[in-house]
C-alpha cells in the first residue's frame, strides 16, 4: 500500500491519503472507536455497505462533469477494485460497491492521478455540488454556472468551517428559473439571475426532504456573484456553531432555521461578517472551459436502419445546444446503473466526436455535450451498440430510484426492483408517455428520500406492512409534489400505503383516472389540487386491503424468500475506547492543523481550527462529567456554567472562545488565538489527569 506515497503530486491529497490508511490501521487495532472511525471513513467517501465486511466508494464529481480520461480512470479503478459497475446517483456523483476497507486508501490514490477525489463525499460536511446538467450549453440560461459551482466546490473542499458539521450540507446551482438543480430542496440553491447587467444569483436556503420536508425560503431575491462565497460561509459557520449534533434527526439546517426562526438566523449569519476569511470572492469564468477544435473532428459514414427509432430517438433525447449547430445527447441510464466496458467505449466517443466531456444529470442518466449535428446518426449507430439510445431521456419512462435494499444499510424494501416493473408497466401500457416531461416517478428505499419521491408527482417510498402476525414489503404512495421553478417547489402528500407487489397495478390506476377524467391541457398537478387528496385516498383503497394478500406479496421484488424488515449488517467493529481520550487526541490534532495553517499563512483556517480544537476539548470536559453536547453553542454555555470555577481563564469562557466572531482574520489575531487554544488545552489536559489520578 506504500507504493501509491510517490505517484501524488498533491502534498495535501497525499497526507489525506496517508491519513486514512494509518486511521484504517488504528481501527483495526482496536485503537479508535467505531463511532469515531465512521466519522473520519465518511469524510473521505468511504460508507458502510449493507452486506458484511465490504463498503460503498462515493466518487465526488462537482456539477456531474466528467472528462473521458476521468471516466477511464473511473473504470479502471472499479474494475481494479469492485466489480465493473458504476453507479450514478441523484447528486451526480459515481459510486462503487463492494470494495474493501484496507484498499480504499490504495483506490483513492488510483483515482487522484486525474484529478478526482473522495473528500466529503459523504459524512457530516458540504456534499457534491450539484448543477443543472445543461449548464453552459442551455438556450435559455442567461450565464453558465458551471465555474461558479466549480468555485465554490473548491472553496469548501477540506475547509475547517465544514469539515465537523452537525449533518450534511447540501449545495446546487440551477442554470434557469425552470431550477432544474432544485434549488428548493437545498441547504442553500443558488439560481442564475443577471440585474441590471450584473451576473449573479437567487439564493435559497434551509429546503430538504427526508421525514420532514421543508420548501426552502428566499435568503436573497439577487446577490453578485463575488458575494455567494462569502455569503455560503456565514451560512457555514452559524450551522456548525448552533446545528444539532446529538440527535440525528433534528440536525439539517432546516431545523435549525425552523426552532429559532428565520429571522434569528439571519442575525446570526450577519454577525459573522466581520470574522469571515473573505468578503468578495470574485469568480474567474474566462477560459473555464477549454476551447475545442471541432475543425478536426472528422465525420464518419452512418447507416441509419430504423429511421422511425431514430426519428423518435432525436426527438425524445436530443437537445440543441445554444451555440449554433451542436447538439447535446441524453442517455437514458436504468437505475442509474452502467458498466466499465461501456464507459471506456463512451469516453473514446466524446474524447474523438465531442467536447471531451459527459455531465452526469441529477436523474442518474447521461449527458453528452458538443456534438456536430451532422455527427448525429453515428453517435445514434455507436450508442445503439452499447445500449444506449433508449427513448425518454428525462421522461415519465425514465424512474429515478435509489439503490434501497440492493446495497443501502438504510433500505427498507426494494426500490430498483418496483422500479423494473414500473418501466414495464410505462413501457408496455403507456408509451405515449415516453415523451412527456410533466410527470415524473421516483421511488426511494426508506424516508431519506434519496431517490427524491418526495417532490415526484408521483412517488413511492420503501416500507414494511402487516397481516396478521406476518410482515410483507410495501409501498407509501406519494402524490402530487413538483418543481415549480424559480425557488418554488411543491412536497408531494403521502395518500396511503399500500404491499409492494401491488405497486404496478397503483400506477396503472393513477394514470388511467388521469388520461380519463383531466380538462384539456390540464397538467397532473393541476389535476391532482382539483381533484384533492381524499379522491385518491379513495381511489386507491382497495389495493391497501391486507385481508385478501397472496403468499407472493410476502416477497419483495428481485428476491426468493419472505420477506424481513431489518437494517443491514454495519461495518466491521472496534473496540469502544475511552471517549474522552479520543476527543482530547482530536484537540490535539486539530491544534497542530491550526499551526500547520498559520506557517502557510492561511490564517482564517488557522483560526477556525484553534475555535474547534478549544470547543472540542470543552465538550471532552462536559462529557466527563455527564452532561449533554448537541452544539457547540451549548457546549460553550454549559462549560461556562460548569467549570467556570475549575478552568482559569481570566475572563468568561463564552468571551474567550468568541474571540473568534469579533475579530478580522488577521496574523496577529491568528497567533494570539492559537497560543489561548493551546494554553486551554493544557489546563484542561491536567484537570483532567487530575481526576483519572484521583479515580485510581
Amino acid at each position: 500500500m506504500q507504493s501509491f506515497r510517490s505517484e501524488i503530486e498533491n502534498p495535501i491529497v497525499e497526507k489525506d491519503i496517508i491519513d486514512l490508511e494509518k486511521k484504517i490501521q488504528l481501527f483495526y487495532e482496536g485503537k479508535i472507536d467505531e463511532a469515531r472511525f465512521r466519522s473520519l471513513r465518511l469524510a473521505r467517501g468511504v460508507y458502510g455497505q449493507r452486506q458484511f465486511g465490504v463498503q460503498m466508494i462515493r466518487i465526488k464529481l462537482p456539477y456531474g462533469k466528467v472528462t473521458s480520461e476521468q471516466l477511464h480512470r473511473i473504470a479502471n479503478v472499479s474494475d481494479e477494485y469492485s466489480r465493473s459497475r458504476l453507479h450514478i446517483t441523484t447528486r451526480q456523483d459515481i459510486q462503487i460497491h463492494h470494495v474493501s476497507l484496507d484498499r480504499a486508501p490504495e483506490l483513492w490514490a488510483e483515482l487522484e492521478k486525474d484529478d478526482i477525489t473522495l473528500r466529503e463525499a459523504c459524512g457530516n460536511a458540504v456534499r457534491n455540488v450539484t448543477a443543472s446538467e445543461t449548464a453552459g450549453v442551455d438556450k435559455e440560461e442567461p450565464f453558465d454556472v458551471s465555474p461558479y459551482a466549480h468555485a465554490v466546490f473548491e472553496f469548501f473542499l477540506r475547509n475547517p468551517i465544514c469539515q465537523e458539521l452537525g449533518r450534511k450540507f447540501k449545495i446546487s446551482f440551477s442554470g434557469t428559473d425552470k431550477d432544474t438543480a432544485l434549488s428548493f430542496m437545498h441547504d442553500l440553491g443558488f439560481i442564475a439571475k443577471i440585474k441590471d447587467g450584473v451576473v449573479g444569483f437567487k439564493i435559497m436556503i434551509g429546503g430538504g426532504l427526508g421525514s420532514q420536508a421543508r420548501l426552502a425560503d428566499i435568503l436573497f431575491d439577487f446577490v453578485a456573484a463575488d458575494k455567494i462565497i462569502p455569503i455560503t460561509e456565514s451560512v457555514l459557520r452559524v450551522f456548525d456553531r448552533y446545528g444539532e449534533r446529538s440527535k440525528r434527526a433534528k440536525a439539517r439546517l432546516k431545523f435549525l432555521i425552523k426552532d429559532i426562526g428565520f429571522d434569528a438566523f439571519i442575525k446570526l449569519v450577519e454577525e459573522e461578517q466581520k470574522a469571515l476569511s473573505i468578503t468578495s470572492f470574485p469568480i474567474e469564468t474566462d477560459g473555464f472551459d477549454s476551447e475545442i477544435d471541432f475543425s478536426q473532428i472528422e465525420t464518419p459514414s452512418a447507416t441509419i436502419i430504423d429511421q422511425e427509432a431514430f426519428d423518435l430517438w432525436k426527438k425524445t433525447n436530443v437537445i440543441q445546444q445554444k451555440q449554433e449547430g451542436f447538439s447535446a445527447i441524453g442517455i437514458k441510464v436504468h437505475l442509474g446503473d452502467f458498466y466499465t466496458d461501456k464507459a471506456r467505449i463512451l469516453a473514446d466517443l466524446v474524447k474523438k466526436y465531442a467536447g471531451n466531456e459527459i455531465r452526469l444529470s441529477l436523474r442518474q442518466n447521461i449527458l453528452i455535450r458538443h456534438v456536430k449535428n451532422e455527427l448525429l446518426p453515428f453517435f445514434y449507430v455507436e450508442l445503439e451498440k452499447l445500449g444506449f439510445v433508449e427513448a425518454g431521456y428525462e421522461s415519465t419512462l425514465d424512474i429515478t430510484s435509489c439503490p434501497g435494499t440492493d446495497t443501502c444499510n438504510l433500505g427498507i424494501a426494494s426500490s430498483t426492483g418496483i422500479s423494473t416493473e414500473l418501466e414495464k408497466v410505462l413501457k408496455n401500457e403507456f408509451p405515449q408517455y415516453v415523451n412527456n416531461k410533466d410527470i415524473t416517478i421516483k421511488i426511494s428505499g426508506c424516508m431519506n428520500s434519496c431517490g427524491q419521491h418526495t417532490m415526484a408527482h408521483i412517488g413511492f417510498q420503501g416500507m414494511s406492512i402487516k397481516s396478521g402476525k406476518l410482515v410483507a414489503p410495501a409501498l407509501q404512495v406519494s402524490l402530487g409534489g413538483s418543481v415549480l421553478g424559480d425557488g418554488s417547489g411543491r412536497i408531494a402528500d403521502k395518500v396511503l400505503k399500500i404491499p409492494s407487489k401491488r405497486g404496478p397495478s397503483a400506477l396503472r390506476t393513477i394514470l388511467n383516472d388521469y388520461q380519463t377524467n383531466l380538462n384539456a391541457s390540464e397538467t397532473f398537478v393541476n389535476y391532482y389540487d382539483r381533484q384533492g387528496e381524499k379522491y385518491f385516498y379513495n381511489l386507491l383503497k382497495p389495493l391497501a386491503d391486507v385481508s385478501n394478500m397472496q403468499e407472493s406479496d410476502f416477497v419483495d421484488w428481485g428476491a426468493d424468500t419472505n420477506y424481513i424488515t431489518e437494517v443491514g449488517v454495519g461495518e466491521c467493529a472496534g473496540v469502544v475506547i475511552d471517549l474522552i481520550a479520543t476527543l482530547l487526541f482530536e484537540s490535539e490534532e486539530k491544534l497542530e492543523n491550526a499551526s500547520e495553517s498559520f506557517k502557510q499563512e492561511q490564517y482564517a483556517d488557522s483560526i477556525y481550527y484553534s475555535y474547534l480544537s478549544i470547543v472540542n476539548t470543552a465538550k471532552a470536559l462536559l462529557i466527563s462529567d455527564g452532561k449533554k453536547t448537541n452544539t457547540h453553542a451549548g457546549i460553550i454555555e454549559q462549560f461556562e456554567e460548569v467549570f467556570a470555577s475549575e478552568i482559569n481563564l481570566n475572563v468568561p469562557f463564552s468571551d474567550f472562545i468568541y474571540q473568534i466572531k469579533n475579530n478580522e482574520p488577521s496574523k496577529e489575531f491568528a497567533q494570539n488565538y492559537l497560543s489561548d487554544a493551546q494554553s486551554f488545552y493544557k489546563k484542561v489536559d491536567a484537570f483532567r489527569a487530575n481526576i483519572v489520578s484521583n479515580e485510581n
